[in-house]
C-alpha cells in the first residue's frame, strides 16, 4: 500500500477503509496563558511538531463566560444572552486560524467543543468550584426546569454556531465533549429529556456544516447506555476505557459500524510512566486486540506536568508501523 499522509489516514479509518498504519489523537490541556492568541498558537504548533500525531486537536479553553448570581434554580433566567460576537468565540476562532495557516495542512484538523452540560456548568463553576457545581446543576433544575432547560437550550443554540465558525476556519472535524452520563448526577430520566436532545443537535450541526462529529464521552462511573442513541449522530466514538469503566469491546456493542478512538489510558500508565520500548510494545498489544479496521489510537486530557512529548511521538509512530 502506498504511504498515506495523515489525513487521508484518518478519513479512512473512519470509513472503515484499509489502512496503511493506525492512526492517532493526542492531546493536552496547556500552561495557562495559552488560551488564545499568539501563545495558544505557538503552544498547539510546538506540540504538533515534536508529537507527529495523524489528528492536530486544537483544545478549547475559552469557555462561556461566568455568570454571578446563581444561586438557585429561578437564577438561571438572569443569564444573558450568547452572542456570536462574544469574546470567549472570537478568541477561540481567531487562534484556530492561526493554527490552521501554520500547520500541516496534509494532518487531519480537528476543534474542540465542550459539550451542553460542560458549558452550562462553566457559567456558574468560580461560584461552586467543579465537583459543587456539577451536583448544583440538577439540583437546580429540579427547582425550576423551565429557566434551567431554557439556559440548556440557548447553550446549544451558541455550539451550534461555535460549529459553524469552526468550519468556515477550515477544520476537518469537531470534537465534543459530552458530559452528564455519570450516575451520580442527572437520572436516567433528566439525561434523556434536558440533556440528549441537545447533544444531538448540536452533533447534527456539525454533520450538516460539513464536519465529522468526534463524540467524546468525559468522565468515570458512566452509565454508557444513556449514549446508545448517539451513535447514528457519531463518526468517531471515544471515552476513558479504564474510567468510565467501559471496555473497546463493550464499546463495539454499543457503537455498532462507528468507528472508535482510544485504548491507551488517560492521565496514567505507560504513556505516562513507561519506556520508550514499552509504549512501543503496548501500542502493538492494543492493535493486535482491536484491529486495524476503524480504530484511532488516541488519549485525552494529560496535562503539560504528566507527559513529555517523545512519548506522544513513540506511541503515534508504533501506530503507523
Amino acid at each position: 500500500m502506498i504511504r498515506m499522509k495523515g489525513r487521508e489516514r484518518v478519513i479512512a479509518a473512519i470509513k472503515k477503509e484499509p489502512v496503511d498504519g493506525i492512526p492517532s489523537s493526542f492531546s493536552l490541556h496547556f500552561p495557562k496563558g495559552c488560551e488564545y492568541g499568539d501563545q495558544g498558537v505557538a503552544a498547539h504548533l510546538d506540540f504538533f511538531e515534536k508529537t507527529d500525531t495523524d489528528i492536530y486537536k486544537i483544545m478549547n479553553e475559552n469557555l462561556l463566560p461566568h455568570c454571578d448570581g446563581i444561586h438557585c434554580g429561578n437564577d438561571w433566567k438572569n443569564i444573558p444572552a450568547f452572542s456570536k460576537k462574544d469574546t470567549w468565540l472570537t478568541r477561540q476562532i481567531d487562534m484556530v486560524k492561526g493554527i490552521l495557516e501554520k500547520s500541516d495542512s496534509d494532518k487531519f484538523s480537528m476543534g474542540t467543543l465542550h459539550g451542553v452540560v460542560a458549558s452550562s456548568l462553566h457559567l456558574i463553576e468560580k461560584t461552586y468550584g467543579y465537583d459543587m457545581g456539577r451536583l448544583v446543576m440538577p439540583e437546580h433544575l429540579r427547582q425550576n426546569k423551565i429557566a434551567v432547560s431554557d439556559v440548556y437550550k440557548r447553550v446549544a443554540d451558541i455550539l451550534c454556531v461555535l460549529v459553524e465558525e469552526y468550519m468556515k476556519a477550515g477544520v476537518d472535524a469537531v470534537y465534543y465533549a459530552a458530559l452528564g452520563g455519570e450516575y451520580r448526577y442527572y437520572t436516567d430520566e433528566e439525561f434523556a429529556e434536558y440533556i440528549e436532545p441537545l447533544d444531538k443537535q448540536v452533533m447534527t450541526a456539525i454533520r450538516e456544516n460539513g464536519g465529522y462529529c468526534f463524540l467524546h464521552i468525559c468522565k468515570d462511573r458512566l452509565n454508557m447506555k444513556r449514549y446508545a442513541g448517539y451513535n447514528e449522530y457519531a463518526d468517531v466514538v471515544n471515552w476513558g476505557v479504564y474510567e468510565a469503566p467501559f471496555s473497546i469491546e463493550e464499546g463495539k456493542k454499543l457503537f455498532p459500524g462507528t468507528t472508535i478512538m482510544g485504548g491507551l489510558a488517560n492521565r496514567s500508565g505507560v504513556l505516562v510512566e513507561g519506556t520508550e520500548e514499552e509504549i512501543q510494545e503496548a501500542v502493538k498489544g492494543i492493535i493486535s486486540s482491536n484491529g486495524k479496521t476503524g480504530f484511532i489510537l488516541g488519549a485525552d486530557c494529560t496535562i503539560p506536568t504528566e507527559i513529555e512529548y517523545w512519548r506522544v511521538k513513540a506511541a503515534a509512530t508504533a501506530a503507523r508501523e
